[in-house]
């Protein structure tokens, strides 16, 4: 497994930003696709983004499309997460996962927890009205 943590989260006011990053501790983590899950109070943890092992393709839920870039550090053992235009509603615990298999496209972790091999120990993010 891969050890991964985040850092970053925080509070801000509505229209804010801010940057997540997820740190791994395996060089072998270039070689997998990663993504950002959330989980607010008394609900499900759902999927973000994610980016492929290359770094080539990501993916986004609707919900931030348009407003969150996910991209790879150049060393390549870095994922970031930028926030824009936060919303109320994005305030919850944001985990870093990787996926189980190497070589995955920006889609696998899309499907779900299922396919998650590690997980960060989460950031909280607050979104003030």
């Amino acid at each position: 497994q891969v050890q991964l943590v985040e850092s970053g989260g925080g509070l801000v006011q509505a229209g804010g930003s801010l940057r997540l990053s997820c740190a791994a501790s395996a060089r072998t983590f270039s070689d997998y696709a990663v993504g950002w899950f959330r989980q607010a109070p008394g609900k499900e943890r759902e999927f973000v983004t994610a980016i492929d092992w290359s770094g080539a393709t990501t993916y986004y839920a609707d919900s931030v499309k348009g407003r969150f870039t996910i991209s790879r550090g150049n060393a390549r053992n870095t994922v970031y997460l930028q926030m824009n235009s936060l919303k109320p509603e994005d305030t919850a615990v944001y985990y870093c996962a990787a996926d189980r298999s190497p070589y995955g496209g920006a889609t696998s972790l899309s499907s779900g927890t299922g396919r998650v091999g590690s997980w960060g120990q989460g950031t909280q993010v607050t979104v003030s009205s």
